[in-house]
């Protein structure tokens, strides 16, 4: 076992989804039933192999995919009881799954939350039937609310309603119905992304034959709109492309944006532990053979620099609410004046923290830093 401090958090990547979206550039799968037995069991050998290396007091555990929530009430019963049975769960202060609207049955959602998990994000995306067809999603907007209160029902009181801007026809009068929609049922987060078409999409394909067309304009326009709104609803934006009630901040993701060690486990899934990051194979059913068969379901490895630890640090924490120490930009004083003079950056208790028309440029602030 490494001799270094207990690994606190730990991601699960369940590929399987019952459709494959146009814009997602994750790596999933359409849900073969005959392999997701099998599956369940590679991710419990995983967890094994991880064990054996590494000292694991979770404070978080996220479940992300592809659809978790795809997998059979059983199927889940059997692997989060393996969670249970392996490690220390004392510590646990948050463990998320996410979930698509129409696979959580009350069922599946009263088994969630008796087996420990205390935050669900829900992938609504829109509140626009229309939007939701162009986005390729299995539910319609009735499906999502009702999902929604499914949950609710069963006890989550820390639920997350994923959404999606800049999408292509979406016009800023529907945008601000979603917003006002997904405001109104209370959500304790809400996170609102832009649309970006990424390699290996059918997006990607459309926006490059000209079908769909990016206008950076009306994109900060939407962008705008969703920081004023959801602030005047009491929603603090603690990252770039996320909002909570106070209390309600995802505990997993702000360990990620503070570089802290954390464990992947499943098909495509990273790690970074110290200077050393890896990934898994990008293919759960070789994924699965290699853990079954005994053998290390590794793909990829990386020896991480200084530097590059550095640049990731600030490019993250400049996204956040607490933004980057002074000191850590103590080489950079002359670009650091320099946006704060064009009122893209601020300097508050010791740090510098991107303004409201900073976060609209925040990959280019960050980028100045690196």
């Amino acid at each position: 076992m490494h001799e270094m401090n207990p690994i606190r958090h730990i991601y699960v990547h369940i590929p399987f989804c019952a459709r494959i979206c146009p814009y997602c550039a994750f790596y999933k799968d359409l849900i073969d039933r005959s392999q997701t037995w099998r599956f369940c069991e590679a991710i419990l050998s995983g967890l094994d192999q991880q064990r054996a290396s590494f000292a694991l007091t979770p404070e978080t555990i996220y479940f992300g995919g592809g659809t978790p929530t795809a997998l059979t009430t059983s199927q889940l019963e059997f692997l989060l009881g393996g969670f249970h049975e392996r490690l220390d769960l004392s510590s646990l202060a948050e463990w998320t799954i996410e979930a698509n609207p129409g696979s959580v049955s009350a069922r599946k959602a009263a088994l969630l939350h008796e087996l420990g998990v205390n935050r669900v994000s829900l992938g609504v995306q829109s509140w626009d039937d229309e939007l939701l067809k162009l986005l390729g999603r299995e539910h319609n907007a009735q499906q999502a609310e009702q999902s929604f209160h499914v949950l609710r029902a069963a006890g989550f009181s820390n639920i997350n309603v994923d959404l999606m801007f800049g999408l292509p026809g979406q016009t800023i009068e529907q945008w601000k119905f979603t917003l006002e929609k997904t405001i109104a049922i209370q959500p304790g987060q809400i996170s609102a992304y832009c649309l970006t078409y990424e390699e290996d999409t059918e997006f990607f394909l459309r926006h490059a034959r000209g079908e769909f067309l990016q206008d950076t304009d009306t994109d900060a326009a939407f962008f705008e709109m969703t920081m004023s709104t959801l602030e005047d609803a009491g929603y603090e934006q603690y990252e770039i492309s996320n909002y909570a009630r106070p209390g309600f901040s995802s505990v997993h993701n702000r360990a990620y944006w503070l570089g802290k060690d954390y464990l992947g486990i499943g098909p495509s899934a990273f790690s970074t532990v110290g200077m050393q990051r890896w990934q898994n194979v990008c293919d759960y059913r070789g994924y699965a053979d290699r853990l079954l068969a005994g053998e290390s379901a590794i793909g990829s490895t990386e020896v991480l620099t200084a530097e590059m630890k550095r640049s990731e640090k600030i490019a993250l924490s400049l996204r956040t609410r607490d933004g980057i120490a002074a000191l850590e930009l103590k080489h950079f004083a002359q670009q650091a004046n320099e946006f704060i003079s064009l009122g893209l950056l601020q300097e508050a208790d010791g740090n510098f923290v991107l303004t409201r028309k900073g976060k609209e440029l925040a990959d280019s602030v960050a980028e100045a830093f690196l």
